[in-house]
């Protein structure tokens, strides 16, 4: 079973509230605070510290606007596998159905992707990102929910390849 979905399944009780901004004016949904481009995007990732950190600076988190937002928004294509594997989880956290079917394989695509509500996102934790050559890639990732009270944990590599210049989630191995 791959990212898709075992996210699907964890997101079965994700509770957003809906809004029409999908092609087509199919519904979507989107987490509360994201409709501005400059809260922190949900998957994590920090912004690179400066050559002289201040003192006793804290790591900060990107916007949405400068990380994922520019690839789920604008159709921007993501650079590496990295980047598609982190703006995939953050539209799984947003139930943005339509880009992670855009992003999926053709060869390993299913025909549509559902959302229930309910879960609670906790994050992301991108542990290793390895270029097996120049249009195939593996990425290794934590992602976290809340479900019911229960915690739920995926750890998955998952694979990727590069076909016309984009970045296509493939399939993964669950640990």
């Amino acid at each position: 079973m791959g990212l898709a979905f075992r996210l699907a399944l964890i997101c079965k009780n994700q509770h957003h509230e809906q809004f029409l901004d999908a092609p087509e004016g199919r519904a979507t949904r989107k987490r509360p605070g994201l409709e501005r481009m400059s809260a922190a995007c949900p998957c994590g990732r920090i912004a690179a510290h400066p050559a002289k950190p201040a003192k006793a600076a804290q790591p900060q988190p990107l916007p949405f606007s400068a990380c994922c937002g520019p690839y789920l928004n604008e159709k921007i294509p993501a650079p590496n596998a990295e980047a598609l594997m982190r703006s995939r989880y953050s539209a799984f956290v947003l139930e943005r159905a339509d880009y992670l079917l855009a992003t999926w394989h053709a060869s390993t695509r299913p025909a549509t992707l559902d959302f229930a509500p309910g879960a609670k996102w906790l994050g992301l934790d991108v542990r290793s990102h390895c270029l097996l050559d120049a249009d195939h890639a593996e990425v290794e990732f934590v992602a976290r929910c809340r479900e019911g009270g229960r915690a739920t944990r995926l750890h998955e590599r998952s694979r990727f390849v590069r076909a016309s210049g984009r970045w296509f989630y493939v399939d993964g191995d669950q640990f």
